[in-house]
Formats: structure tokens, C-alpha cells, sequence
């Protein structure tokens, strides 16, 4: 079993380190991938300071890549720690994973490169209707008009 997560962490996520793929559903639609940090710990945004006392956790679902036309998603388990700084204003932070995800972020880093390449590539209102008709795997249904992103046509 220790060997076929392995292989998904190496298939799904070669560049990230810290990251178990737990499962992959697969429905008509869309594509689940159940996913969790490994890293011991995490620094603490406001101040830098390493902490491992975990506060809670929950999730969060980032879109990912397409994938042989089907929409990813990521269930991704984030756990919150507590600043070993009493002066903290925040006491608590979400880690975040260095290459996958940034703080209130909706989409995993790959897919906002994509899009920014087919923006820059296409230029606004052509890589809008690209990323909207599949024709490009970058995440037709999580472009829109009112996102404030180069290639969801806003300029």
C-alpha cells in the first residue's frame, strides 16, 4: 500500500515535497484528490518562527490541472499552528505548501501558471474563450469574467 502512495505522490506531485496523496475518486465530472501536508511543521507568516503545536485543521479545495479533460480538485487537510511568539498578533497560522498552494488561494500554483501562460500567450478575451471550450487543459470552469486574472479576459 506504502508503495502505490508513493507512486501517486511521484505521478501527481514530483516537484512538491511534504505531500501524501491519501486517495483519488474519479466520478463522470471531476476528479478528487485527497491530499495532506507531511511536514512536521510550519513558520509562522507574521514573524518567521518555526512551530509545530497544531491548533486544528480543515479543508480547503484548490482546483488543480485538468486531467484527460475531467476538472481536478484538491481536498487538501491544512492544519493551523500556534506562533511561538507571545507578541503575535495572529497566535495562529494555516501552513501553507511551497509550490501547491498561497494563502487564500483558490487555484494550486501549476493551474495559475497555465492560465497566466495561455493569458500572456493569447492576450485577455482569446485565451478567455480558449480556457472556457477545453481546448486547453487549464481549468475551463474556474475562469470567469469577474476574476481578476490575465486569462479570464480582464484586463
Amino acid at each position: 500500500m506504502e508503495e502505490i502512495v508513493l507512486r501517486l505522490n511521484e505521478l501527481l506531485f514530483p516537484s512538491i515535497a511534504d505531500v501524501a496523496v491519501l486517495s483519488v475518486d474519479v466520478s463522470i465530472a471531476i476528479v478528487r484528490v485527497d491530499v495532506e501536508s507531511t511536514a512536521s511543521g510550519a513558520a509562522c507568516q507574521a514573524f518567521g518562527i518555526w512551530s509545530n503545536r497544531v491548533h486544528g485543521s480543515y479543508l480547503r479545495f484548490p482546483a488543480d490541472v485538468p486531467s484527460a479533460g475531467l476538472s481536478v480538485v484538491l481536498q487538501l487537510r491544512v492544519r493551523r499552528f500556534t506562533c511561538g511568539n507571545s507578541g503575535c498578533t495572529r497566535r495562529t497560522f494555516a501552513e501553507q505548501i511551497p509550490g501547491l498552494t498561497r494563502r487564500h488561494g483558490q487555484r494550486t500554483e501549476r493551474l495559475r501558471a497555465t492560465l497566466a501562460a495561455v493569458g500572456l500567450a493569447l492576450a485577455g478575451r482569446a485565451g478567455a474563450r480558449l480556457t472556457r471550450s477545453g481546448s486547453v487543459s487549464a481549468g475551463a470552469p474556474f475562469c470567469a469574467w469577474s476574476t481578476p486574472f490575465p486569462a479570464c479576459g480582464r484586463r
